[in-house]
This record gives structure tokens, C-alpha cells and sequence, in this order.
């Protein structure tokens, strides 16, 4: 028998996934989870001391695993022999200028971010080994399973192959934008008759990716913290300054179609140009009118790139993936501004999702009749990573008469009365989402009518830039009645418009730009969560929560009970669910 072990091995955002011979994803999280790390820059993605419980868990004695990376043969030999003649030793590296290049990032950096890759690329499965070897403890006794070899795959095919499979459709175009692959940023793929192919290949050093990170940077926030997403939030805020635009548009041009981006020279001109615009006294807060641009010139950018697709493999269906397709105010707006009619944005779109990618293509590889998942698999749930004892919270019990076990239904109707309340409830239950939100399983819940609870939510708990706007979790049938164009998001992966009448009613989650990144809750795909919002809205008229990650700004969403529980008594919290078991602020009446 025969698994598939699939590691995401970009210098950020490491990933691993276990896949069983059907196809069927046993396992999927991101390294930061288990590390606490944010984003565990460099860190391997299946450290021995996590897999060894994860091999007992989901692989069978005897079996055979293969383990399959999200980077290509051919590159990962061209980095080994980079790094054979010397080219990333520190004296080399730091030889380089940090002046911006092409890519729009220092030179020196992207230097460094190359070398990093060889790193994780020459490391890859070095976990595991050690996790199997550790069951013999060196006395000769049998593993419980053998290598069956190691994969590479390109980096922009292992993005396609987990969007497109992962997909509701059987038929598809994928775009994949990112800030680096092997031969350029952009891709663009087909499903049909469940094989993927390759359409067109972008070569060169540009980067729709790396552009909107270095807007990051220009805005006042860091990129290498991922915190392009705060551009996102802050563009409502800004306006569209004309002198910035074009400044901005002379890093690229689009003729017939096809973008080309600026030489050096003009890339370091124009961000000393925008430097020296520059407010002097920006803050922490960011740039609102550079961050607005920005977002503008992401957006033509991205159209041309959809536009694109399209003309190359026009298709009802549009699949993007990379960890461009978590601009999900451009997602937002993507069907209305092409050819395309539906749209599927992965959970886990950026370089954790290259996880399963690489674990579905090694499989693929060895079964020539394997199509991708069975269709009851597909679309891919979201709730794919680890779960959370109850145990210390039972400890706890014993001299701690607010720790409660109430029983699911009991815990439903107990967090919503204190939702309805105002309060705040940490809500965890099941398995932990794969990808960078939490859809109802690791969350910070709260009442989404009072006109101050994103400015209470920041002050109590998240500790974050007031621009940055909370999402809406809506029970899927109500949504028509609250959102104009009304579209299926079950990954928060878009934007839409709040219709007008019912703004007032929830404007803790309404942007400034009259948008909510919202998602769409059914009781299929998270039945817990969808009992909680339907109590809420039995007692408030209102089929919607304010949802939210349950971790502070600077830390990955919580691994265990007890990151929750010191959650609990280090923020504002009023409680913690924790399965079906509460923690409150206040003793039970």
C-alpha cells in the first residue's frame, strides 16, 4: 500500500500533507501551526518530533511513502550546483547590491531567498526519516514504512494541480500568480478530462507578487512579515492619486496582452520617486493613498493576466491560485470584469497548499488512470489539520467551577446567549482549516451589529491596525438578502458588496468600502458553526457573526487547548469553547 507524503518547501509558509492511495487528503497543515512560529520562515515542513505521531496516526505498518516537494527536479539541481561553486556563502551573498532589481526586490534578498530554497530543498524528508528511524531506536526492528522515493515538481504545477483538483469543477482554466517560480511569477493551466495541462509558461524576473510586495514595503509595513495583506485593508481609506498611478504604471507596460515589466534602473527610480512623496509622518497606520494605487495597479495587472487566460483557454470556470489569490477584493471582482462565470479560490492558495499539489502529482505520477479525487471529495474541505483535546480543560475542572462541559448543544446555545450579549467567545472545534483563515473551527467570534466591536475586538484581544476589517460568517441562504450579486464563499476567498438596506444592521464587519470578505456557512460543510450562527440568529434576528482568526497579531491561529486557555486570561475574552466544553469570565449563575 502506497501514501503520499507532499511537502510545501518555499523558504516560507512550509507545509506538509498526507494522502492516502485513493487520493483522499488524510492530513494537511501548515508548519507555523505545530511551531508557533508565524509564518516559520525556513523551518522544515515535517520536523521527526511531528511526524512520528502523524505516521502513527494515518499510515499503516508496511506501507510504502513516497514523498514528493513543490519545487522542480530541474531547479533543485541547478541550486545544488549553485551552491557547489560557492554562490551562497554569506561572503558571496553579502557581495551582491541591495539595491531593487527587476524583481522588484533587493538584489542581495533575492539572492538570499534563492539560497534558502536550495536549503529546504536539500533538507526535504529529513523529518520524516528520522521520525521512522526513531520507531526502530536503532535495534534493527522494521519502520513502519519504507521510502519509496522522492519527488519534485514544479512550483507553479503543484499550486495548479491543488487548486484544480481540489476544485468544484470538472473542467477549468487556473491562473497562478506568486512572487516566484521556476522560470517566472505566472502561469497558466487546463483541467480537462481530469489531466492538467500546461498553456502558457511567463519567463523573467517581474513579479505581479513581488510589485505588490514592494507597495507593501513603500507603504510603511514588511513584506518579508507577509503583511501585504494589510495594503488590502488600508485601500478603502486612500484615494486614487493620479501623480502616484502614473508613477507606479511606468514599472510595467501591457502590449497586446502580455505584460512586461521595467528594467532596474526605472524600477529604483520610480521608488525613490514614491519614497519622496512620502508622508513624514507616517505611522504605523500605513500610507492610505499609496495602498489604494497600489491595489489599483494590482488589479490591471491581474486583468491582464485573467484576460489572458481566457483568451487561451476560454472556460466558464476560473481557478486561481498562488499567494496572489489571497487579494480577495480583487476576487471580488474578477467574474464581473472578464469572460469567466464561476470562480474557485483554494483554502490555501499561497505555498502551504503546494502541500497536497505535490502529494496529488506524485500520486497521479504512479497511477496513470487517477483523474484527481473521487467527486464527493471535491470541492476539498478546508478543515484538514490537527484537533484539540479536551484534556486540560478537564484538569482544569476539578477546581475550576467556570469550566464547564455542557455538551455540544449546550455550548451552542451558551455561546450564543453571550455573543447576543456583546461578549467575545474563542470558538474551537474540530479539525483545524488549512490555509491562513479561520472558517468557524479556530475563531474569535463576536456580535457584528454594535458600531464599536471591531474597535473593542482590537482593543481586547487582536491587538491590531484599526483599518483592518473583520469578516462576516453568514449562513449560505441568507446570503442573497444581505449581499448584492450574491456569490458562494466558503474560504472567505472574496469580497462583496453589503446591499445598502442592511449595512447599518451589521457594521462591525462592513469595510469602508461598503465590502465584507465574507464567508459563506452551511450546516454540510461545518454543522457546529452553522447551529451557532443559526442560535445567534434566533436571538438576534441576525444570520451573521463577526469571525475572526483566534490568535494575536504577530502569532499563527492556536495549536492546543492550552494556547486558548492562555488566550483566555491574557485578553479580553468573555469565553473559550473548546469542544463541548466552556471556559468563562464569569461563574455560572
Amino acid at each position: 500500500m502506497r501514501y503520499y507524503l507532499g511537502l510545501a518547501t518555499t523558504f516560507h509558509d512550509p507545509a506538509l500533507a498526507l494522502i492516502g492511495p485513493d487520493g483522499t487528503v488524510l492530513f494537511a497543515e501548515a508548519a507555523e501551526r505545530y511551531l508557533q512560529y508565524k509564518r516559520a520562515p525556513n523551518c522544515e515542513p515535517d520536523p521527526g518530533t511531528r511526524m512520528a505521531g502523524l505516521l502513527k496516526r494515518y499510515v499503516p505498518e508496511g506501507a510504502e511513502l513516497v514523498i514528493a516537494s513543490s519545487w522542480g527536479e530541474q531547479f533543485s539541481e541547478f541550486l545544488k550546483g549553485q551552491a557547489a561553486s560557492g554562490a551562497f556563502d554569506l561572503t558571496a551573498l553579502a557581495a551582491h547590491p541591495s539595491t531593487l532589481n527587476r524583481s522588484f526586490v533587493p538584489e542581495r534578498a533575492e539572492r538570499v531567498f534563492i539560497a534558502d530554497l536550495h536549503a529546504m530543498q536539500a533538507r526535504a524528508g529529513n523529518g520524516t526519516m528520522l521520525a521512522l528511524d526513531n520507531e526502530t531506536r536503532g535495534f534493527g526492528g522494521r519502520p513502519r514504512a519504507t521510502i519509496a522515493g522522492q519527488r519534485r515538481y514544479a512550483h507553479h504545477r503543484a499550486h495548479a494541480a491543488y487548486a484544480l483538483w481540489g476544485s468544484p469543477f470538472a473542467e477549468a482554466t487556473a491562473l497562478v500568480v506568486d512572487g516566484m517560480g521556476e522560470t517566472g511569477a505566472a502561469e497558466i493551466y487546463r483541467l480537462k478530462d481530469g489531466r492538467i495541462e500546461e498553456v502558457r509558461r511567463h519567463r523573467g524576473r517581474g513579479s505581479v507578487g513581488f510589485l505588490y510586495g514592494l507597495i507593501t514595503d513603500l507603504a510603511g509595513f514588511d513584506q518579508i512579515k507577509g503583511e501585504e495583506w494589510k495594503i488590502m485593508g488600508l485601500a478603502p481609506y486612500g484615494r486614487t492619486d493620479p501623480a502616484l498611478m502614473d508613477l507606479l504604471r511606468r514599472l510595467f507596460t501591457i502590449e497586446e496582452g502580455r505584460i512586461r515589466f521595467a528594467d532596474a534602473e526605472t524600477v529604483q527610480a520610480v521608488a525613490a520617486a514614491v519614497l519622496a512623496r512620502r508622508p513624514v509622518d507616517l505611522d504605523e497606520q500605513g500610507w492610505a493613498d499609496l495602498a489604494r494605487c497600489g491595489q489599483d495597479i494590482f488589479s490591471e495587472l491581474m486583468d491582464a493576466l485573467v484576460a489572458e487566460a481566457w483568451a487561451l483557454a476560454p472556460s466558464e470556470n476560473l481557478v486561481i491560485a498562488g499567494g496572489c489569490g489571497l487579494n480577495s477584493s480583487y476576487n471580488g471582482r474578477v467574474l464581473a470584469r472578464s469572460g469567466f462565470e464561476r470562480l474557485h479560490v483554494p483554502s490555501a492558495p499561497a505555498d502551504d497548499g503546494n502541500a497536497v499539489g505535490a502529494a496529488w502529482l506524485a500520486l497521479a505520477e504512479d497511477d496513470p488512470d487517477w483523474m484527481g479525487p473521487k467527486a464527493q471529495m471535491r470541492p476539498l474541505t478546508p478543515y484538514l489539520g490537527s484537533t484539540v483535546s479536551t484534556e486540560p480543560l478537564e484538569r482544569m475542572a476539578e477546581g475550576e467551577p467556570r469550566a464547564r462541559r455542557l455538551g455540544h448543544d449546550g455550548v451552542i446555545r451558551e455561546a450564543a446567549r453571550i455573543l447576543a450579549a456583546g461578549g467575545l467567545v474563542g470558538w474551537v472545534q474540530g479539525r483545524a482549516e488549512f490555509g491562513p483563515r479561520a472558517l468557524g473551527n479556530r475563531s474569535i467570534l463576536a456580535d457584528p451589529r454594535p458600531a464599536n466591536a471591531k474597535e473593542s475586538l482590537n482593543a481586547k484581544v487582536k491587538y491590531r491596525e484599526g483599518f483592518r476589517p473583520f469578516a462576516p460568517s453568514i449562513l449560505a441562504e441568507a446570503g442573497p438578502d444581505w449581499f448584492e450579486d450574491y456569490a458562494d464563499s466558503p474560504y472567505m476567498e472574496r469580497t462583496l458588496v453589503w446591499r445598502d438596506a442592511v449595512r447599518a444592521r451589521v457594521p462591525a464587519v462592513v469595510h469602508e468600502d461598503g465590502t465584507g470578505r465574507l464567508q459563506s456557512v452551511t450546516a454540510e460543510r461545518n454543522p457546529l458553526y452553522a447551529s451557532l450562527i443559526s442560535a445567534f440568529a434566533e436571538l438576534t434576528g441576525v444570520p451573521i457573526l463577526l469571525n475572526t482568526s483566534f490568535n494575536i497579531m504577530g502569532k499563527p491561529i492556536l495549536h492546543t487547548a492550552e494556547d486558548a486557555i492562555l488566550m483566555f486570561y491574557t485578553t479580553g475574552l468573555d469565553a473559550v469553547v473548546v469542544e463541548d466544553w466552556i471556559l468563562t469570565k464569569k461563574a455560572p449563575a
